[in-house]
């Protein structure tokens, strides 16, 4: 997945966003400021409290804040200005910990900048974050150790790099056996041209960068991570008539997913499941992906992949699980008779999502958003 320019690209990725944009509308297209899925009231209230330079000078397609993050070391791939950052500083507590890199120098000075404001702000006694200037695909240059952190996120920057595997292989070898990757990107439904990878603008715009979704899967799968969790997907509309001469035909969408990394010698079978309840944040129900939903107190049958990652990482506690079921071996069924197969491709998401017709029913014994 490495391109024969890099270097090349790094710089120009650095000039694009450390000197060519000053606010998020410089902007050419709306690929980089895609929102993700709806946020909960703590999270949007967290932003609030966040300095307005910080906001001003952040660039990324929505929020990716996952669930369960009380005292986790989080890491946070292309920090950026640290909006991220900052929103995870709270959530994590003071006895938690994050930290921020990114090789745009003058985006990290901005992040650093304010780290006392926000200490202050959050009534901290001691900063819990941290921000390094330094490359997603070179963690190790940067001083982060093998298995260091609980999760990781990653928000519209990891199409930025030229060497996709390396960044993944990466982000494997510092999380903890049991942690995850929840990271949004832009995707693409093909390879792409030389003539797109190569055009400087399209590269500072996500798009030149974007990995076929496909490949996403293979990637993850030959580093070791756990099957790819697809959480949601955004549509992708350029707006720029010559850029989109020069896309053609390919089209692009913002998706988020969910990596684990279980524990070696992990394994599971079909199982089902209830949720606890209790999560901050989602009490009541908790929206897994886009194949699983969970509703307090509610059987839910769960495929063995599903079944591995809820024993094995930070959620085990938030559920009670036993083996077996009627429906265990697929995802939830539908409204409809039988049962759906799972939706892997952020564009058949998309496709669903938009579709017209009835809502689907709500509750752990529904599949995907449209599948009604």
């Amino acid at each position: 997945m490495a391109t024969p320019c890099g270097e090349q690209i790094h710089q120009e990725v650095q000039d694009y966003y450390g000197k060519e944009l000053q606010k998020s509308e410089d902007l050419k297209t709306n690929a980089c400021i895609t929102s993700a899925r709806p946020l909960p009231k703590m999270v949007r209230d967290a932003l609030e409290h966040i300095h307005e330079e910080v906001v001003a000078r952040y660039y990324g397609c929505g929020l990716v804040i996952p669930e369960c993050l009380s005292s986790c070391r989080i890491l946070d791939l292309g920090s950026g200005s640290g909006r991220d950052c900052y929103l995870l500083s709270q959530l994590v507590g003071e006895q938690g910990h994050v930290t921020g890199i990114d090789m745009t120098e003058g985006q990290v000075e901005v992040a650093k900048k304010h780290i006392a404001y926000h200490m202050d702000k959050f009534g901290y006694r001691k900063p819990n974050v941290e921000f390094l200037h330094g490359y997603m695909e070179k963690l190790s240059d940067a001083g982060l150790a093998d298995e260091s952190y609980d999760v990781i996120i990653s928000n519209c920057v990891i199409n930025l790099a030229p060497d996709k595997r390396a960044v993944l292989q990466e982000a494997f070898r510092v999380l903890k056996p049991g942690g995850e990757m929840y990271f949004s990107d832009i995707y693409a439904s093909q390879r792409l041209s030389e003539t797109i990878r190569k055009h400087r603008v399209l590269w500072g715009e996500c798009l030149a960068g974007a990995l076929y979704w496909r490949d996403l899967y293979s990637i993850a799968e030959e580093v070791g991570f756990h099957p790819p969790c697809l959480v949601t997907a955004s549509p992708i509309t350029i707006g720029n008539k010559e850029l989109e001469a020069i896309v053609g035909d390919c089209r692009f969408v913002s998706a988020t997913f969910r990596l684990f990394k279980l524990p070696a010698g992990s394994r599971a079978g079909p199982a089902q499941v209830i949720y606890n309840g209790g999560i901050v944040g989602h009490e009541r129900e908790l929206v897994f992906d886009a194949n699983f939903s969970f509703k307090e107190g509610e059987v839910v049958d769960v495929d063995a992949e599903m079944a591995a990652v809820l024993q094995s990482s930070r959620f085990a506690e938030e559920f009670l699980i036993r083996a077996g079921g009627a429906n265990a071996a697929a995802p939830q069924g539908c409204c409809s008779k039988g049962v759906k197969e799972k939706i892997r491709d952020p564009f058949q998401l998309l496709e669903r999502l938009t579709a017209p017709g009835p809502a689907c029913c709500s509750g752990g014994t529904c599949g995907p958003p449209g599948c009604c």
